[in-house]
């Protein structure tokens, strides 16, 4: 085998595994908050609480490790970060008090974003660009991955030892990267472009608003807040509106995820390169158009069969549109110098998006009713639509 494929799959494998623990930790909280409200006294707008915190600080910390993503070596990122998420998943049942919960909950986000941009930053830099966007939708896999399994967790555990269990695998998981990162370094598999004497490393935003990062940004909230927001509602959503019990919503919510696990390969292999001949913009459109359709389709059918129908495929396609940016754009920058930095950027917007949009969807789900927060969905899909059906052509497209 090839000495470039060999080492674009072990990365792959590597970052796939890696980022896989990372979403299965985080969508714990949303597969056990029906067995939570019911055991503890957190209810529905505390848990929303949690959520958010989450997504602030998972933010505001990419911004932060996405820039040291590309001053220093992926493996104590990665590796510490894992681990340290992992410490404080594994502390989550020792606290019932909404304020600390909702600390150790945060801080739990912080450490999980030291992860996503260093590992992008290793792919795009140590393979061919033709295999980086290849491994880099595996990225996408492991995170739509990370439900289901959590699903499992929940399933055979109750909520306190879905956060033990997957608190012990994140441990495991911070420990076996480090190891496995260092004997890559030794290997020549990965190797960090060195920096010259007295240069300083610095982030030209104006080279990225060349490459298209405006538009890029755009994507990442819209789809992020789908991707984080929408997802973490849908198991209260099946119980509360479409009266699904608990464990049916956890089948439900397993298949859709499954589904929507191969928006990464429906997405850029079959709608980007071969139906739309890598003409981003177009691809991009026509993906937020499917999910509008998509959602709409909720709204109109009540039906749980056909509704679960129509949610898979926004679901799906709003995956697609995210693939976009994360698989496509983002190892294009590979001569940039600033992977990392960039990546940490557009999570970093993806994940504040979504945590205005899940405070407002807790309270939204009260105040207006499901059906009306599903137009509030659509209409997500509608700004992205109008955007890119509008949109000039970058260097990206």
């Amino acid at each position: 085998m090839d000495r470039n494929v060999k080492n674009a799959l072990s990365l792959g494998l590597m970052c796939i595994f890696s980022y896989l623990g990372c979403y299965m930790a985080r969508s714990v909280l949303s597969v056990v908050a029906t067995d939570m409200r019911a055991s503890t006294s957190f209810t529905v707008e505390d848990i929303g609480v949690f959520s958010t915190a989450f997504m602030i600080v998972y933010a505001c910390g990419q911004l932060v490790n996405g820039r040291l993503g590309d001053l220093f070596r992926a493996k104590w990122l990665v590796g510490g970060g894992l681990f340290f998420a992992g410490v404080f998943n594994f502390l989550m049942p020792f606290s019932s008090s909404v304020i600390l919960t909702t600390v150790i909950y945060a801080v739990s986000g912080f450490f999980q974003s030291m992860i996503y941009s260093p590992l992008m930053r290793v792919v795009a830099e140590n393979t061919l660009p033709k295999y980086a966007s290849r491994c880099s939708l595996g990225f996408s896999v492991a995170s739509f991955l990370g439900t289901p399994v959590a699903t499992l967790l929940a399933a055979f555990f109750n909520w306190k030892y879905a956060f033990f269990g997957a608190g012990i695998f994140m441990m495991f998981l911070g420990f076996v990267c480090f190891v496995f990162f260092t004997y890559f370094e030794k290997k020549g598999v990965i190797v960090y472009k060195e920096k010259v004497k007295g240069e300083k490393q610095k982030t030209d935003v104006v080279l990225l608003i060349k490459r298209g990062i405006i538009i890029q940004t755009i994507v990442a909230i819209l789809t992020g807040i789908v991707r984080t927001s929408v997802v973490f509602w849908i198991p209260t959503y099946l119980v509360e509106y479409l009266n699904f019990s608990a464990d049916g919503a956890g089948v439900v919510v397993s298949f859709a995820t499954i589904m929507k696990s191969m928006s990464p390969y429906f997405g850029v292999l079959l709608i980007y390169e071969r139906f739309f001949k890598r003409r981003s913009n177009s691809s991009t459109a026509f993906m937020f158009l499917i999910g509008m359709v998509g959602f709409l389709g909720m709204y109109f059918f009540p039906n749980p069969v056909i509704n679960i129908v129509f949610m898979t495929v926004a679901l799906l396609l709003s995956g697609c549109a995210s693939s976009m940016v994360f698989s496509v754009y983002c190892p294009s920058l590979y001569d940039t110098g600033m992977v990392s930095t960039a990546t940490g950027f557009l999570d970093a917007c993806s994940y504040l998006g979504a945590a205005l949009a899940n405070f407002l969807f807790a309270n939204a789900i009260t105040s207006i009713g499901w059906k009306n927060l599903i137009l509030v969905w659509s209409a997500l899909m509608l700004v992205g639509l109008i955007t890119f059906a509008f949109a000039k052509k970058n260097k990206t497209a």
